[in-house]
């Protein structure tokens, strides 16, 4: 049985630019190739859940707009269980340009939320019962906060299992922390969460520590190529990096975080799925494009196969 993930958040229209170097300010380049297509937080990350095999009801906010034609025309399409879009008349539909650069496919974005930060609390209200069907709630910054708190209350008071991923970075409360039931930052939001400068595995340890003194039970921290620290109750291991060719590095986060979900939501151990994780993102970044770029199931698992000496490592306490 397919587990159920709901995923709130935001969607936009992403123009991605890829080029051989990042501008100067006031420069002008000429990139070597363009794309269009749908992103956002929310829809990138509940598109990686459901290529990881979850079931998937998506709950976004778009604009009266073409973009928003856009995407609603892309999300019915996606294959998603449900989808929920609310409209906003005031505010266009969320969009972010996106350059993609070197290497190493770093990238450099400028969002524009758009109607992501509209989201009333009547409409957080009528995803009640959608949410209380779910096994998973998973949840980022990329939309007003006060309806992302209205939602994480309703997952909490339905006994829905609630992921909140702190991207892009808001200041949230400690209260806010206590009530979900696993966080995952990457180093530079657990850096602004703990005020531990997080560069390394140790340094993401000392984060955790005080994430924990706050009332944070579970996390998992985004080190890049140094993997992943995963901490349940002051308990640390490290999650491994799976080798890979990055072509586009900007759903790198939003694959880990669908995958995790939908692996939970199938009933995984937090271990089992965040190795998943590990590996479904590694397969992602050798795709272009955030949404388009996430990778099917199968081809997860045989990123694994090829990988099977990667496993968790224990850190003790």
């Amino acid at each position: 049985m397919k587990g159920r993930v709901c995923v709130f958040g935001s969607f936009n229209l992403d123009i991605v630019a890829g080029m051989a170097r990042f501008p100067q300010p006031g420069e002008s380049l000429v990139a070597h190739s363009s794309m269009m297509g749908a992103g956002g937080k929310g829809a990138n990350q509940a598109t990686a859940a459901l290529r990881a095999g979850a079931r998937v009801h998506y709950i976004g906010k778009i604009g009266n707009d073409d973009y928003g034609i856009f995407a609603r025309r892309h999300l019915e399409n996606t294959g998603f269980d449900a989808i929920t879009l609310f409209t906003c008349k005031e505010k266009p539909t969320g969009n972010a340009l996106i350059f993609v650069a070197g290497d190493d496919a770093e990238n450099m974005i400028s969002v524009y939320p758009g109607a992501n930060l509209t989201v009333t609390a009547a409409e957080t209200q009528r995803c009640q019962p959608t949410i209380a069907a779910a096994d998973i709630l998973l949840l980022q910054l990329e939309n007003n906060l006060s309806a992302i708190q209205r939602m994480i209350d309703i997952g909490r008071d339905s006994g829905t299992f609630v992921i909140l991923n702190p991207a892009p970075w808001q200041k949230v409360s400690d209260v806010l922390l206590n009530k979900v039931n696993l966080l995952t930052p990457n180093s530079t939001e657990a850096s602004q969460l703990s005020g531990v400068d997080v560069t390394d595995v140790a340094s993401a340890q000392r984060a955790a520590r005080l994430l924990h003194d706050k009332g944070v039970g579970q996390l998992i921290i985004t080190l890049g190529m140094q993997g992943a620290l995963l901490s349940v109750d002051r308990v640390m291991s490290l999650v491994p990096v799976y080798p890979a060719q990055p072509k586009d590095t900007t759903g790198a986060g939003d694959a880990f975080n669908g995958a995790l979900a939908a692996r939970l939501a199938s009933g995984d151990a937090l271990e089992a799925a965040a190795l998943f994780a590990s590996a479904y993102a590694s397969v992602s970044v050798e795709n272009i494009g955030a949404a388009q770029g996430m990778p099917r199931y199968a081809d997860v698992l045989e990123r694994m196969k090829h990988y099977p000496q990667l496993k968790i490592i224990s850190l003790g306490e």
